[in-house]
């Protein structure tokens, strides 16, 4: 296919009217598609029913650390911290256990150092400046909570390696009001890029001119592989004790996306230093998390080989959506100019860099046709992407036949946003 940027005004002018057709087209069908959010399927959630009879008889209810239905075990019941450890590459003395959503768990420690401060360090509220490293594009609920409590945030571009090493060093070891960085490291959302092992030393070896600096690693698609070739993610426990750095990081995970979204578990591993004064305050905030819960999960699972398999499962509904999608795209967009898009070995984005200044026109086409996308900006710090460029494709939810219909449509805005801009 000939590239738009190679066409003449006259032949963008006929594109345009041909891509006005079809997309007036899609507008006569009344269409209600949505790619807006990583939300597992039906038939996914479908996979985890058998666990609501995983607890059916009074015996059930009894784990290594007494009955799950009574008060006590802050931390989480042993097996279920034990089934963590293992995912997380840690110790199960490093692990606290918690609800459904590990985004819980993620605003609560920034509150926590916030009003309280890190391991006897000055609260963050009683600091003049307080600054958080953004890997962009991102997740966008990661930098509504530094929004949300008015902590500056500074771009750290994303490349096939993971975050920009030479920059975070560079602010980390240098800027004591630097006090964190958000980190996706295993197909990360939303461009599905997993860290190099060279990233995770480096990210060990920090020297933060701040103490109370830390790591939030968000390991949230750590088991979400779409192909048997699965990309591997050095441990960052191991590296950081190798460093003599483990209070250095908080490592996050939750079940939403492998069991069910609204009933999963959440977990943190972090070092005993940590663990033991992050403890100290949650035992003021409640008596524990629902260990009925953690219990179910581990009836249900019973090993991680157990969910391994389970997630074997997820990938066969999911890995046809991402092919469909990364099928149409070669087919109609490959070679044309109007931009490029990630093909991920997990996880639940694909993300599309359109030509610079494209992205909002291609959301609201979108909109305008029938179909709810994430709104251009997300993935960056204040929803301010500078070159207009980046849109989160999430393909998880639509059913198959509803998201090829989604795909072409997309397409067709894609095109012709890259033509108007073309001829300005």
């Amino acid at each position: 296919m000939k590239s738009f940027e190679e066409m003449t005004k006259e032949e963008l002018l006929k594109e345009k009217e041909s891509l006005e057709q079809a997309y007036r087209d899609y507008q006569k069908r009344g269409l209600s598609l949505n790619m807006a959010r990583g939300k597992p399927a039906n038939n996914q959630l479908d996979l985890a029913n058998p666990m609501m009879d995983a607890l059916t008889s009074e015996s059930d209810f009894s784990c290594a650390d007494g009955d799950v239905r009574n008060y006590g075990v802050l931390a989480g019941i042993t097996e279920a911290r034990e089934f963590f450890a293992e995912i997380l590459q840690c110790d199960k003395d490093e692990v606290i256990l918690g609800g459904s959503a590990s985004l819980t768990l993620m605003y609560d420690t920034i509150s926590r150092s916030y009003t309280h401060g890190v391991l006897g360090e000055t609260p963050w509220c009683k600091q003049d400046k307080l600054k958080f490293l953004c890997p962009v594009p991102g997740y966008d609920r990661h930098f509504a909570i530094t929004e949300h409590f008015g902590i500056e945030m500074i771009n750290i571009p994303l490349t096939e390696d993971g975050p920009d090493m030479d920059m975070v060093e560079k602010y980390v070891n240098n800027d004591p009001a630097v006090k964190g960085i958000w980190c996706v490291p295993k197909y990360a959302n939303p461009t599905g890029v997993t860290y190099s092992d060279e990233t995770v030393k480096r990210f060990a070896a920090l020297k933060p001119a701040a103490k109370d600096f830390r790591i939030f690693w968000d390991n949230a698609y750590c088991e979400h592989h779409l192909y048997p070739e699965q990309d591997q993610l050095l441990s960052i426990m191991d590296e950081c004790k190798k460093n003599h750095t483990e209070d250095m990081v908080y490592i996050f995970a939750s079940t939403s996306k492998m069991s069910m979204a609204g009933s999963g578990i959440s977990a943190m591993a972090l070092s005993k230093r940590n663990r033991e004064d992050v403890l100290k305050q949650m035992g003021i905030q409640m008596i524990s998390y629902d260990k009925v819960n953690q219990l179910r999960h581990i009836r249900f699972f019973k090993n991680v080989e157990g969910l391994r398999n389970h997630m074997k499962e997820h990938a066969k509904i999911l890995k046809p959506k991402f092919d469909l999608l990364e099928k149409v795209f070669d087919e109609e967009l490959k070679g044309c100019g109007a931009g490029q898009w990630t093909t991920p070995h997990g996880g639940y984005f694909i993300t599309y860099t359109t030509m610079d200044g494209c992205a909002k026109r291609v959301i609201e086409l979108c909109k305008e046709a029938g179909m709810v996308m994430t709104g251009a900006g997300a993935p960056f710090p204040y929803k301010k992407d500078e070159h207009d460029s980046t849109i989160r494709i999430a393909p998880s939810l639509p059913p198959i036949e509803e998201l090829e219909i989604a795909s072409h449509l997309f397409v067709v805005c894609v095109k012709l946003a890259t033509v108007e801009k073309l001829i300005g």
